[in-house]
């Protein structure tokens, strides 16, 4: 049975989403609420939605099956756990949360209500990690050592006009968010292909020095002045893994905004801004056209009036030759994607697992493996980089596409 959904927050980012679930077959009917009201009515009316909700609290008391939330990233914690405990499944955007007690009550919640949660996780569907992940399981890589991770959003490339708009006047007290805390596009990229998780870490964190009033710890709200970081992980079972956090950087993200390489054994691949090779002990094979993705809609289309001209790139991207399009709905053929191909995968994947009673692929404890790494990189980097342990909530309760929720233990160890 077709199930309603609640989309909280009405900014940038939450209109490809709720497009994206109106058209959805398993989706009866799309909601929407905004602090600010005005936002949410317009978005109701540019997309034809079934109505606006007053508030968060208002929409938790109402018959709404699912809420998806897209509010400020340091909030989701919180509203994840009070949806869950109001008996609404959730799909949250990114982060999961910014503490470690924050995920332990998620996944907690989760294993009590039995409630289908799912992080909205762009690099899981990354073509680069879509290939990785094939070429594992295929025994390419052999056994992979090393990988890396790399978001590289630099501030003038967009970050500036969304903190602005989702800020209001006091927007640089927030635009200081510690790079740490925003880490599953370049963690997710990596541990989405590998079965393995973080256990410890040492983090070097860059001290900004553009002196613009952000990254300023006397302005931030999060006393944070680190605008790049840089952490290099140990992985269960043996390897490592490096990760970039990078806001300051002469790197094109409105072409890739995240970045991947995977060495093994056998095998390896390695991404730049426009060009991927997969490698081998034998040569070189360039499969750019392969994981490339073609846009389907224009940057200046109307539907991106609200999205910041550097940032409309990232939601004009179609899918790539590695993709699975053959599970998706016929309703999205032509339908606005972005990220490079995910956010179809990403709305198609939630309202399955929920309509189905299944986990989905970036489920609680598969979003903590993407989320805690950075939190705890971050203490190391005020720590100076001392190494420290990252503690890990364990397996899902089942594989991808079982339903024993019930069932999970969710405990830290």
């Amino acid at each position: 049975m077709p199930i309603s959904i609640g989309v909280v927050g009405a900014g940038q980012f939450a209109g490809q989403f709720s497009t994206l679930f109106k058209l959805h077959p398993g989706v009866s009917r799309v909601y929407v609420t905004d602090l600010l009201p005005e936002r949410a009515e317009e978005l109701k009316e540019l997309q034809d939605l079934d109505g606006t909700f007053s508030d968060f609290d208002a929409m938790l008391a109402s018959d709404v099956d699912a809420v998806a939330i897209f509010t400020q990233r340091w909030t989701h914690g919180p509203l994840v756990v009070k949806a869950l405990r109001a008996g609404k499944h959730v799909y949250s955007a990114v982060p999961m949360a910014i503490s470690e007690d924050e995920i332990a009550a998620i996944i907690e919640a989760v294993r009590e209500t039995g409630l289908t949660y799912m992080m909205g996780e762009t690099s899981y569907y990354n073509p680069a990690t879509v290939f990785a992940r094939k070429q594992l399981a295929e025994g390419k890589f052999g056994r992979v050592f090393y990988a890396e991770g790399d978001y590289v959003h630099d501030m003038d490339l967009g970050f500036y006009a969304a903190y602005e708009y989702s800020g209001g006047a006091e927007w640089k007290r927030t635009a200081s968010y510690p790079p740490m805390l925003y880490p599953t596009h370049s963690i997710g990229g990596v541990l989405g292909a590998l079965p393995t998780h973080a256990v410890s870490v040492s983090c070097i964190g860059v001290h900004d020095d553009r002196g613009d009033g952000v990254f300023d710890r006397e302005t931030s709200m999060f006393a944070n002045d680190f605008s790049n970081a840089t952490a290099l992980f140990e992985l269960a079972g043996g390897g490592s893994m490096r990760i970039n956090e990078m806001r300051r950087v002469g790197y094109p993200s409105h072409i890739r905004e995240s970045r991947f390489r995977f060495f093994g054994t056998e095998g390896s691949f390695e991404q730049l801004a426009e060009v991927s090779v997969w490698q081998n002990k034998e040569g070189v094979e360039d499969v750019s056209a392969l994981l490339a993705t073609d846009a389907t809609m224009d940057a200046d289309d109307p539907a991106l009036a609200h999205v910041a001209p550097e940032l409309r790139n990232a939601f004009v991207s179609g899918h790539s030759a590695v993709h699975d399009v053959s599970r998706l709905p016929e309703s999205f053929l032509g339908a606005p994607d972005g990220h490079e191909g995910s956010h179809h995968f990403l709305a198609d994947d939630f309202v399955t697992a929920v309509n189905n009673r299944v986990l989905p692929p970036v489920n609680a404890w598969v979003a903590a493996r993407f989320t805690l790494p950075g939190i705890i990189a971050h203490q190391s980097a005020l720590q100076g980089g001392e190494r420290l342990v990252v503690p890990d909530f364990g397996d899902a309760p089942g594989p991808v596409g079982t339903s024993n929720l019930s069932d999970a233990k969710g405990t830290a160890r």
